[in-house]
C-alpha cells in the first residue's frame, strides 16, 4: 500500500503542473483574442480604458467552460507522456500496475474539476455573462461616465451642443471646448474655453461644467444686441438625457443558471421555444461537467507514442479532437434550439459517440498487446514529412543548379 501511496503522489505531481499551465495559457490565449476588439470597441464608444478590464474579467468563466478540459487533458496526456518517453511506463506496467490502476489520479482529477466546472457553467457564467452585457449597455448609454468624442459635436438632449479639441483621464479633463445651448424662449448661449471639467452636483440629473479662461456670448434674441464676457471660470449646468434601467437577467437561456434552466424546461406555461432553448442549453452544460470523466481514457490512450517513436502527434489530435467536440455540442444546442433536432438527443448521442470512441482508443492500448491506436496515424504522418522533406530537397537542388547569368 505504501507504494501504491507514492506512485499515486508521483502522478498528480506529474499531472498537476502542465494540467495548471495550460489552463492559465489556454485562458490567456482566449482572453488576448477578445481583448483587442474590446478595446477597439471601448475606444469608438469614447468609455474610459479601465472598462476593458472588468468586461475581461467577466469573459473569464466562459472561457473556463473550454479552457478546464483542455487543461484536464493535457495535464493527463502530458504526464503518461512523460512516463512513456522515459521507459518508466514499461517499468510500471511491468511490476504488475495495469492502465486501470494508473488511472486512479486522473480520475479523482477529472472528479474535482468536475465539480469545479459545474458550479462555473452552471451558476457563475450566467451571472458573467449578464454582468458582461451590462457594462456593454451603460458603456453605449454613457452611464459609466464615457468621455467627449475628440473633435466631434456631441449633443446632450436637445439643447446643448459640445466639442472639444482635446480630452484627458477618461473625459474629466477638457481642453479646446466650444459650447452651445439654447432655450425654450429662443435665447442661446455660446461659450469658449481653454480648458474645462465635469463635476456632479447635489442633482443626479445634473452635471456641472466648469470652463476657465474663455468667452462667453449671450444672444438674448428678438433682435438685441448679443453680450460678451470673457471669464477666467465659469459653470455652466447641464441636464443629463433620462437614462433607461438596464433590463433584468434572464433575457435568453446564456443568463440563467442551471437550476433555472431546469424549471423553464419542465414548465408547461412557458413557450414551446422557451422551454426548448432552455432544454438545448441545460442538456449542453450538463454534457460540459460530464465529459471530464471520459476524457482520462482519451488523454492516456493519446498519450503513449508507437515504440522508438517521440512523435507529439497524440498532443496534437487530442486538442484537435477536443475542440472539435466543442464546437460539435454547441451546434447541437443551436440546432435544438431552433427546433430541427431534440435538444436530448442533440447531446447525448454525440456523446455517447465520444464516449465509445474514448473507450475504444483506451481498450486497444490498455488490452491488446501491442496495441497503438494512433500507431497508423503516426506512420502515415511520418512518411509524410519524409515526402514533404525530399521534396523541399529537391527543389532546393534544382534553384542551386540554375546557371546565374553574366553581367
Amino acid at each position: 500500500m505504501p507504494r501504491f501511496l507514492t506512485f499515486d503522489r508521483y502522478i498528480l505531481r506529474l499531472t498537476l503542473a502542465p494540467l495548471f499551465g495550460t489552463l492559465v495559457l489556454a485562458a490567456m490565449l482566449l482572453l488576448l483574442e477578445k481583448m483587442l476588439n474590446l478595446f477597439n470597441f471601448v475606444i469608438n464608444e469614447g468609455g474610459p480604458v479601465s472598462v476593458v478590464w472588468r468586461m475581461l474579467g467577466n469573459l473569464v468563466p466562459e472561457y473556463l467552460g473550454l479552457g478546464i478540459p483542455i487543461g484536464v487533458m493535457l495535464g493527463i496526456l502530458l504526464a503518461f507522456r512523460r512516463l512513456a518517453l522515459s521507459s518508466e511506463l514499461d517499468a510500471m506496467r511491468a511490476v504488475g500496475l495495469s492502465f486501470g490502476r494508473m488511472l486512479r489520479v486522473p480520475f479523482l482529477i477529472a472528479g474535482l474539476f468536475a465539480v469545479i466546472n459545474f458550479g462555473i457553467v452552471g451558476f457563475l457564467q450566467p451571472l458573467a455573462r449578464y454582468n458582461y452585457e451590462e457594462l456593454r449597455y451603460e458603456l453605449r448609454s454613457g452611464a459609466l461616465g464615457a468621455s467627449i468624442r475628440v473633435g466631434e459635436f456631441a449633443r446632450f438632449g436637445r439643447s446643448v451642443t459640445l466639442r472639444v479639441e482635446e480630452s484627458q483621464d477618461g473625459g474629466r479633463n477638457l481642453r479646446g471646448i466650444f459650447l452651445r445651448t439654447t432655450d425654450a424662449r429662443g435665447q442661446s448661449l455660446a461659450a469658449t474655453a481653454a480648458t474645462g471639467r465635469f463635476l456632479r452636483s447635489d442633482d443626479p440629473d445634473v452635471i456641472l461644467l466648469r470652463l476657465e479662461q474663455g468667452t462667453l456670448v449671450h444672444e438674448p434674441g428678438g433682435g438685441q444686441t448679443p453680450r460678451v464676457l470673457a471669464f477666467a471660470q465659469h459653470d455652466l449646468p447641464i441636464n443629463l438625457p433620462p437614462m433607461t434601467q438596464f433590463r433584468a437577467r434572464g433575457d435568453g437561456s446564456v443568463e440563467l443558471s442551471i437550476p433555472e434552466l431546469a424549471r423553464i424546461s419542465a414548465d408547461p406555461a412557458a413557450r414551446p421555444e422557451t422551454r426548448r432553448q432552455a432544454a438545448a442549453t441545460l442538456h449542453r452544460r450538463l454534457i460540459q461537467c460530464v465529459v471530464l470523466f471520459v476524457l482520462p481514457f482519451l488523454a492516456v490512450a493519446l498519450a503513449v507514442p508507437p515504440k522508438r517513436s517521440t512523435s507529439a502527434l497524440g498532443v496534437f489530435l487530442s486538442v484537435v479532437i477536443l475542440v472539435s467536440y466543442h464546437k460539435f455540442t454547441e451546434y447541437g444546442e443551436r440546432m435544438a434550439g431552433i427546433g430541427r433536432v431534440d435538444p436530448l438527443l442533440a447531446q447525448w448521442v454525440p456523446f455517447a459517440l465520444f464516449t465509445a470512441f474514448c473507450l475504444w482508443v483506451f481498450h486497444v492500448l490498455a488490452h491488446r498487446p501491442g496495441g497503438q491506436p494512433i500507431g497508423a496515424l503516426d506512420r502515415w504522418f511520418a512518411g509524410l514529412a519524409k515526402r514533404l522533406v525530399a521534396l523541399i530537397g529537391r527543389r532546393r537542388r534544382m534553384l542551386e543548379d540554375v546557371p546565374v547569368p553574366a553581367g
